[in-house]
This record gives structure tokens, sequence and C-alpha cells, in this order.
């Protein structure tokens, strides 16, 4: 477990509160895919979980805003906002980001169909390509898409390389991917317009456990 400290350098002055229907509420912390906007957003809901708030039935981070599901039965909007305005994650705050986890990846062949297209795309070997993804720090910025689909920032700027102009109907299982200057890790086949490097054997969504969720915002990845 680690400690970070929110910088307040891209996070709005004021957090834009919108409402989502008439049972949740989004609050926007910023307007940039940047770390201290994503740490904003794990403390803010880190601050919800403690605050045990009475209606509050669950949280939903993304890139740079926080949705907070609630019964109406239970909390009215306006106290919900109330409450909320009183716990915003200030400049400074530690926040606890959850686990490194070490991702074992297959890369190349019919695991990762395009990893001589990105080697072509940047004038790199596949080994260039598979040593420059394996030794970057990624962080997982939110979970969405499909169950248990990680959205990874932190791609070497080396790999940064357009979407496919023709997005395949179907892509396998787990696989490990890059596209634009994201990276992700899949959990199930679905179609996709990003760039497959490889798969890994690891399950990170996976019905029969207590948590299905293996990975959750904040937390940092490496891929070997």
């Amino acid at each position: 477990m680690t400690e970070n400290r929110i910088s307040d350098s891209l996070l709005y002055q004021q957090p834009r509160v919108l409402h989502a229907g008439d049972s949740a509420l989004t609050v926007e912390l910023g307007d940039a895919v940047d770390v201290c906007v994503n740490e904003a957003v794990v403390a803010l809901e880190q601050n919800i979980s403690e605050a045990a708030i009475e209606g509050v039935l669950e949280t939903i981070p993304t890139y740079r805003s926080l949705q907070v599901i609630y019964d109406p039965a239970r909390i009215r909007c306006r106290e919900l906002i109330t409450r909320l305005s009183g716990i915003l994650p200030r400049s400074g705050q530690g926040v606890v980001t959850s686990r490194r986890w070490v991702i074992p990846v297959c890369y190349g062949g019919e695991h990762g169909m395009d990893l001589e297209f990105v080697a072509g795309v940047h004038n790199l070997t596949t080994n260039e390509v598979i040593r420059i993804h394996s030794e970057a720090e990624y962080r997982v910025y939110m979970i969405g898409f499909a169950p248990g689909f990680a959205y990874l920032g932190g791609l070497p700027e080396a790999l940064h390389t357009p979407r496919r102009d023709n997005p395949r109907t179907l892509t396998p299982a787990r696989s490990v991917s890059l596209g634009g200057i994201q990276a992700a890790i899949s959990t199930m086949p679905v179609p996709s317009g990003w760039h497959m490097l490889g798969q890994t054997p690891v399950r990170t969504y996976d019905l029969s456990h207590r948590q299905p969720f293996l990975l959750q915002t904040g937390d940092r990845i490496r891929f070997e």
C-alpha cells in the first residue's frame, strides 16, 4: 500500500455536481486525464466510504469524475449534495492507492497480432516494443466499457499509436492492448479498435469470487 498526495494544478476550484437521473449525481473534479485529478476522484470515493452516508448505494469512479448512486427514499438530493460538499478532497490530502500488480503477458503471435504493426509504425523491433511496454508502470484510471475492462495511463510516448482505422468485431478475452495514449487489459471477448500486443492468463474479472473485479481505480501495474 502506498500513499500519494493530491496536487491542485488541474482540479476545478469548485467541483461540478450534475444530476444523472433521479437517483444519481456525477461529481466532476477536473477536465483532464491526469494523475492528480484521478487521485482526487479516488480520495472523494474514499471520503464517501468513510463517511458512511445513509442512502448512498454505490460509487463509480472515472478518469475525472465520481458518480454517486443513492436511494432517494433514504436521502434527498439536496441533502446529499450538502453532505458531499463537506467531504470534498483537499489539496495535499493523502490518498491510499490500492495494490501494485505484476501481470504476465505472452506477447506477439496469435496472442498479440498487432505487435509487428506497432513496431513498424514506430520503426522499432518487436523486442524493443516489448521492452518499452513492460518497463513502464501503469495506473488504472477507470474500469468500464465491459465488466472489469481496465483503462491504463502511463503508456510511454514512444508507443503512442492511433487506434485502428477498422476496428475488429471481436478480440480475445484477456487481451493486453494499446490505443492512442492509453493501454488496456480486457476481460472477455469484445469488439475493439485497439492494437493487441499480447494476452495474459490472469483473470481480472471472475464472478465466482466474492469480489469479482481484481483491479480498481488507482492500482499500479507492470507487465512482464
